[in-house]
């Protein structure tokens, strides 16, 4: 376990992870002596293979140190949370919610979820300067140790170190930042998966040469212009767009054309449009469309808000006319019924007076039945994007709103959300099924509060893991005033919250709206002093024991780095006195030796020769387990496998 993990990244070096791939596929490429031969591994390409000696020769300060890390593990544990995770609505979930480090959570993720992942979807730091990013690692190598394992003088690995323990924002340490957490990433994608990644202009150019070498240049799937903003006060040139990177792993495997799961609903919108408004009109128009509307509604989707109809066609109605933001345009607009001034929005219009009466003259603002209810734009079916645009516009200053929705006792408890629309833009042209969606800079859970909307709109079985960084709130924000010790704390907040909306409107509604929650904890430094000192030779199980750790969270990051994921449990198996835990594969023995004797290794033996029981590996915990009973077990299985040829039985003990 942790002992082991140690040792492991005491030889970590980068490139460990591409020389493996090579051993792997062409060993014949290798001497005995273990060096490459470069000559073999071109005649081993296909014929025609261009080969060149060209490189862009992207480098940065750090790019080895990040590549070394990699190629390391993870040192950290997974304790569950008992309590939240035993909850009705969270027991059988499999949602996951993480908290900790998220280099940490992918180094375990990759264990148990790689190559199941269809989309991730990541909001990394901007670098801009005043987002707060500075580079900051755990690690405590020396400039010695460091310029060996990167083959660096001891200059430039002092220069490393300097950037990684200051807290550096410079470009180079976004970079190092970035690198290990793409890469895997890439691991979890299935061959058919997509990522996709925000980013503004201080880290575009970078991202996108960074996103080349971890995925390919090849696999570049697009590059998506977001208009989310619009500058009332403008000077010289405005920024009103983000960028959304899109990368696949393969992009051979993907669909030539991405269109979404519903432009068939769309086309028949439009169609069904049509043949109304050249049949009818007036209130014959809307009792008509009504009436149909109301038969069809829960075959139409994410669609079923488009309920109004005019000569222009079947449309619904958006508040993009309100400003979310500050700045926003104050005037009066009557009413065209009552003759009274409409309801203003909190923070006025988005558009100048001028354009809003253009609007209103073009028939494109739709009026509620008195002036108390805020007015909205029109936005007609045909204006519905069923194709994956390079360019698209939403006002990403309504994902205030949606929070304020959630938690109307707050003006601001989370700065600079991302809409749920961004999210349900790019998951409608995806293909997720019931595989995972995963966002590992989970923020305020727009992620999550997403994938819990579409699967209750199309009955779907998508899942998400989520991880976000324990942070601690600042002591002036909001979100500290009101009780939020970090930020991990309002995401989850935000997923209860959208989950027990959902639910209150529709209460027979029985899809999966709970969440298994973890959090990723680095042993005491006490337990890591016992280690180094543990003798496993010795029968004295003393002074290292599971308390140290605790069972449940041996046996979930056990599960973890067996495959078995963060949602399926194991099942308790007595051996006499001795309770040991079982999931498939694997006999997990965690709790101290003590109840563990004569009984226990003939319990065992019996289940093998009499049960439908066959896990081929039974893992010890090492500091529970003295060396007698180690060997005692170890004989006893070479008894059981001699009288049963077939049986293949390992003992992994782990430290």
């Amino acid at each position: 376990m942790i002992k082991d993990i140690m040792n492991h990244n005491a030889d970590a070096v980068a490139g460990q992870k591409e020389l493996e791939v090579l051993r792997k596929y062409f060993p014949q490429c290798f001497h005995a002596d273990g060096e490459f031969d470069i000559e073999a591994f071109k005649a081993a390409l296909p014929e025609g293979t261009t080969i060149t000696d060209e490189t862009s020769g992207f480098n940065w300060l750090g790019k080895n140190y990040a590549r070394m890390l990699t190629n390391m593990d993870t040192t950290t544990l997974i304790r569950p949370d008992e309590e939240h995770n035993a909850k009705p609505e969270n027991k059988d979930s499999q949602n996951v919610y993480i908290s900790g480090d998220n280099l940490d959570a992918l180094q375990h993720l990759v264990k148990s979820y790689s190559g199941k992942v269809k989309v991730i979807y990541i909001d990394p730091p901007y670098n801009t300067g005043s987002d707060g990013f500075v580079y900051n690692d755990k690690f405590n190598f020396t400039a010695e140790e460091l310029a060996k394992r990167l083959d660096v003088s001891p200059e430039r690995a002092e220069r490393i170190l300097s950037m990684t323990r200051r807290g550096s924002a410079s470009h180079a340490a976004w970079l190092t930042f970035m690198l290990p957490r793409l890469s895997f990433a890439r691991d979890l994608l299935t061959d058919d998966g997509v990522i996709f990644i925000s980013i503004d202009d201080n880290e575009q150019a970078n991202l996108k040469r960074l996103c080349d070498e971890v995925f390919g240049e090849e696999n570049m799937v697009g590059q998506v212009i977001w208009k989310n903003v619009t500058d009332n006060n403008p000077t010289q040139i405005t920024s009103e767009h983000e960028y959304i990177l899109c990368y696949s792993k393969d992009k051979q495997q993907i669909a030539a054309v991405w269109k979404s799961k519903v432009s068939d609903i769309k086309d028949i919108l439009i169609e069904k449009g049509k043949e109304l408004t050249s049949k009818y009109n007036g209130r014959n128009l809307q009792q008509i469309w009504k009436k149909w509307f109301k038969e069809h509604k829960s075959q139409l989707g994410p669609l079923d808000r488009y309920k109004y109809i005019d000569d222009g066609g079947v449309y619904t109605g958006s508040q993009s006319v309100h400003n979310p933001g500050k700045n926003g345009y104050h005037y009066d607009i009557i009413h065209p019924v009552t003759k009274k001034v409409c309801k203003e929005p909190l923070m006025g219009y988005r558009f100048p007076e001028e354009s809003m009466r253009k609007m209103i003259d073009d028939g494109r603002i739709l009026f509620g039945e008195d002036e108390t209810k805020l007015v909205e734009i029109k936005v007609y079916a045909s204006e519905y994007q069923d194709k994956f645009s390079s360019v698209f516009e939403y006002d990403g200053r309504t994902a205030a709103n949606e929070l304020r929705v959630l938690f109307p006792e707050h003006k601001q408890i989370f700065k600079n959300p991302k809409p749920t629309f961004l999210i349900e833009h790019i998951l409608s042209f995806m293909d997720v099924g019931d595989s995972y969606v995963v966002d590992f800079f989970g923020g305020s859970s727009t992620t999550a509060h997403t994938v819990l909307e579409l699967n209750f709109r199309d009955n779907g079985n998508r899942k998400y893991i989520l991880v976000q960084l324990p942070e601690p709130c600042k002591p002036d924000s909001e979100a500290a005033k009101a009780g939020y010790k970090t930020i991990d704390e309002i995401g989850m907040e935000r997923i209860k919250r959208a989950a027990k909306k959902i639910k209150a409107g529709n209460p027979l509604f029985a899809g999966d709206l709970g969440f298994k929650h973890y959090t990723l904890e680095e042993p005491k430094e006490d337990a890591l002093l016992l280690m180094e000192k543990f003798d496993p030779i010795s029968n004295n199980i003393t002074t290292l024991n599971v308390d140290d750790f605790g069972i449940e969270t041996v046996l979930r990051t056990w599960l973890v780095a067996d495959g078995y994921g963060l949602t399926d449990d194991a099942e308790e198996v007595m051996l006499g006195n001795y309770k040991s835990y079982w999931k498939d594969d694997h006999l997990y023995m965690i709790n101290p030796d003590h109840d563990f004797d004569e009984s226990s290794i003939a319990a065992l033996m019996d289940k093998y020769n009499g049960e439908p029981f066959s896990p081929h590996n039974i893992v010890i915990f090492g500091y529970s387990f003295g060396f007698t009973h180690r060997e005692e077990l170890q004989k006893n299985l070479r008894t059981l496998k001699e009288g049963n040829k077939t049986l293949t039985v390992n003992i992994d003990v782990r430290y």
